[in-house]
């Protein structure tokens, strides 16, 4: 994987493809939901605009209404650091969470693509670089750093998970309660019924607890 270090404390980029970088009429940009370095990120960007003397379009993908603020104002700030006077710089903001239809809606020929390395996308937590030259046949640049560091737990299974544990735990006390009613004592009956309750939405919550 080939290097380009412009300025060692401001730039370093790798290309999965290229061998040379080489003049563009625009750099896309897909921006990820959350960066550790804006600042950095802009710098990053920047240079890479006037390396390969292009116009900047930035992209952020949003799952929902509820990231589209916090979207918006992280592709402002970017456009107002990257916008010097001398780079054209445009943003925008698209709905979902497949990247590859948001390239194919925006990418013209001529275009080059730039994400993160930590950018990651879909059920099976791909690299979004690695998907789009996979399916669409284009070439990624590949910007290092910049994207926030998580824990990976893809919501569906952390769902699935979490319905199986509680549905688990209401059957579970489900037969024992089954079991108290049989009791013929009725003061062993009570007693042990209103103990079962609170241990069983106890349970049910500390469980759903672990899957926030």
């Amino acid at each position: 994987m080939n290097k380009l270090d412009e300025n060692p404390a401001a730039l370093t980029i790798s290309s999965a493809s290229f061998p040379d970088l080489r003049p563009a009429s625009r750099l896309m940009i897909l921006v990820p939901e959350a960066l550790a370095d804006s600042a950095g990120t802009a710098r990053k960007i920047l240079g890479l605009a006037k390396t390969l003397e292009g116009e900047v379009q930035l992209i952020g993908l949003c799952k929902d209404v509820m990231s589209e603020s916090s979207m918006r104002r992280q592709l402002i700030f970017l456009s107002a650091m990257v916008n010097d006077g001398l780079v054209s710089v445009e943003s925008k903001v698209e709905f979902g969470n497949n990247w590859l239809k948001v390239v194919k809606a925006n990418w013209h020929a001529g275009d080059i693509i730039v994400c993160f390395d930590g950018q990651y996308t879909g059920l099976m937590h791909k690299p979004v670089s690695q998907l789009i030259e996979s399916n669409l046949k284009l070439d990624v640049y590949v910007l290092e750093g910049g994207v926030q560091t998580r824990s990976f737990s893809p919501g569906w299974l952390s769902s699935v998970i979490a319905w199986i544990g509680s549905l688990s735990i209401l059957a579970i006390f489900f037969w024992l309660q089954v079991q108290i009613i049989k009791i013929p004592e009725a003061w062993a009956q009570n007693t042990l019924m209103y103990l079962s309750i609170p241990i069983e939405v106890g349970l049910v919550w500390g469980w759903n607890t672990l899957f926030p």
